[in-house]
């Protein structure tokens, strides 16, 4: 059984660990709330962008360009998100299952030489190299600072090898965020880009609360469809564009965009699923703590009043001899 001594610095040591784990949720907390602002920020442009390539479409269902024609995979670029650090539950093991999940799929296929990955964070650039894939650029920098151009960059040159044939299809892999609690690993198709997929695709984010217990979730999502209900449906805009000079030209110039999108929100989405999976982590680790806490408590009362009833026993037993 351990002394009085050692059960009291396995308390101090205990309260130590939970005073970090109950500030790195804090912090977490405050960051994804900036993430969830910046995804907030993005969302109209998103939407109008979406608007006006529906109505495009179904102007004129013909209209191609190349970044959206189907040809025979012989190359793939894997674009993996993942954090530049851990405590964060499970968010980056799953990422890397996921990317080798689909680098074997493809490896099967195609041979592991033809697929190249452009890790976006460092814990899975790191674990790519040590597996020995094909890694193209170091991106870690971006994770800590989301920038639009840096993403339109790296837009711009899997544009580019996708239209020279160097590579024939790009998938992106990352957690898709829908709320606090709730983060989706989703690996899409980002080139070629299939357009009526991409604008039917799932929207619902929650960018309103940090709360990570199911039932708090429950219970905003009822609130805000009652909310919606009473708000009633917002007036659309005016479809009555005038296209110059044709149809093929301007998309050529929208998909693009489109594809520079995908990727910005894709880094948008990867980072506010690491705050809320960091948070969740650490509100378990300080709950643990808790509970760890109040057994050692316990532990210590019980063997210090054994301790006083020895001593108390010990004195009694010695009166009574003399």
């Amino acid at each position: 059984m351990p002394s009085l001594k050692e059960i009291k610095g396995r308390i101090a040591s205990v309260n130590s660990t939970r005073k970090i784990t109950s500030a790195m949720k804090m912090v977490a907390s405050s960051k994804l709330h900036h993430a969830q602002v910046a995804i907030q920020n993005m969302l109209p442009y998103e939407t109008l962008l979406e608007h006006i390539l529906k109505s495009f479409l179904a102007a004129e269902a013909e209209a191609q360009t190349i970044y959206d024609q189907e040809r025979p995979v012989k190359r793939v670029a894997l674009v993996v998100f993942s954090s530049n650090s851990s405590l964060c539950g499970g968010f980056n093991a799953n990422i890397i299952k996921r990317m080798q999940h689909v680098y074997d799929e493809y490896a099967e296929e195609l041979g592991a030489g033809n697929i190249d990955v452009w890790p976006i964070g460092r814990k899975v650039a790191e674990k790519a190299r040590k597996l020995g894939y094909t890694v193209k650029g170091d991106y870690a920098a971006l994770v800590d600072h989301p920038n639009v151009q840096q993403c339109i960059d790296i837009a711009m040159e899997l544009g580019r090898e996708f239209a020279d044939g160097e590579v024939d299809r790009v998938e992106l892999i990352y957690h898709h965020f829908k709320s606090a609690g709730s983060q989706v690993l989703t690996t899409k198709t980002f080139l070629p880009i299939d357009i009526e997929t991409e604008l039917e695709r799932d929207h619902e984010r929650d960018l309103t609360s940090n709360v990570a217990t199911k039932k708090a979730q429950e219970y905003l999502r009822k609130n805000r469809r009652k909310k919606q209900a009473k708000e009633g449906e917002v007036a659309p805009l005016n479809d009555n564009f005038i296209v110059e000079p044709d149809m093929n030209t301007v998309l050529s110039q929208l998909i693009p965009k489109l594809a520079h999108l995908m990727l910005y929100t894709a880094l948008l989405d990867s980072v506010a699923s690491e705050h809320a999976a960091r948070m969740v982590a650490m509100q378990t680790a300080t709950d643990n703590a808790d509970e760890l806490l109040r057994q050692l408590n316990l532990q210590y009362n019980k063997s210090r009043q054994q301790a006083i009833t020895s001593e108390l026993l010990d004195i009694v037993g010695g009166s009574v001899n003399n």
